[in-house]
């Protein structure tokens, strides 16, 4: 075997058009000596439109346990490996993180070349706070489960980000329409990058009154960000329990002073509100 040993290259490639990937990606993918593809037949396009010939080998879900150790010793034999998922950045919602983590463990680099990500695309777009977000991948497919997760979510600063497939978006928009009330803000984005693609911003009344009215809004691959709620809305409403538990968590680790400085920095809650809360926690102990 090689002294020299290779480079896990993470390759982020187009969510649609193929011509949304980098000068860097197209080296990287020619450059490699073989290309892990989470689906062969569909990366194949790709390859063929940018006249890429390098070697492919099947790298997914179902056989990433098995697949991981062949692509190490690839890695020892100073070969190096190009990582591509079906669409955009490979391990957000995709196969991919237990090779890393093998990847790194056994010493080798890793080298992110990054591109095109459905869920930045959907946030720039969308108009919905971008300064702090929360991306969910998809949510859980009962009503029940979702709407939890929803609720969990209701009460907190950051933009909620998460997919969602034609095949349960409706009732996961009825589930939005049941937890938030109708005057948050939200967006659906649907098809980015591809021909039919769509991006719709409004309140959760109106983002749904025409989503209902649409029946080519039900249809693609969606990433649908919830505003949150702003600090204005917080303050009125008092402590969250995110808020709470932000301040319990520096408290474990300062004192009550730098932990109310800290909180109110990290919350947009209000010093007195904070160190009221910070004193009635110490009196609980």
């Amino acid at each position: 075997m090689s002294n020299t040993k290779g480079i896990l290259y993470i390759v982020a490639t187009p969510i649609g058009n193929l011509s949304d990937i980098s000068l860097r990606a197209l080296e990287v993918l020619n450059s490699v000596d073989v290309i892990a593809a989470e689906d062969t037949r569909n990366s194949g396009v790709l390859l063929s439109h940018h006249s890429i010939t390098t070697p492919m080998t099947a790298y997914h879900e179902h056989n990433e346990g098995r697949k991981s150790k062949p692509l190490l010793n690839k890695l020892d034999a100073g070969e190096s490996v190009a990582l591509i998922s079906d669409a955009g950045t490979p391990l957000i919602n995709d196969p991919g993180y237990s090779l890393v983590e093998q990847v790194k463990r056994a010493g080798f680099s890793v080298v992110p070349i990054p591109g095109a990500c459905a869920i930045t695309a959907a946030l720039c777009a969308s108009g919905i706070a971008t300064d702090r977000f929360s991306f969910e991948g998809f949510l859980p497919r009962t009503s029940c489960a979702r709407k939890s997760v929803l609720e969990t979510y209701q009460k907190r600063q950051g933009t909620l980000v998460f997919y969602e497939s034609s095949h349960r978006i409706e009732k996961c928009m009825a589930d939005v329409v049941d937890i938030y009330e109708a005057s948050r803000n939200m967006s659906i984005a649907r098809e980015l990058t591809k021909a039919y693609e769509t991006v719709v911003t409004g309140t959760v009344e109106e983002v749904y009154a025409q989503f209902s009215a649409d029946t080519n809004m039900q249809r693609g691959e969606f990433v649908v960000l919830i505003e949150g709620i702003n600090k204005k809305q917080q303050k009125s409403g008092g402590l969250s329990l995110e808020d709470i538990d932000t301040l319990k968590t520096l408290m474990a680790e300062c004192s009550v002073k730098t932990a109310v400085k800290l909180a109110v920095q990290l919350t947009g809650q209000s010093k007195k509100e904070l160190y009221k809360k910070a004193l009635e926690l110490n009196s609980d102990d």
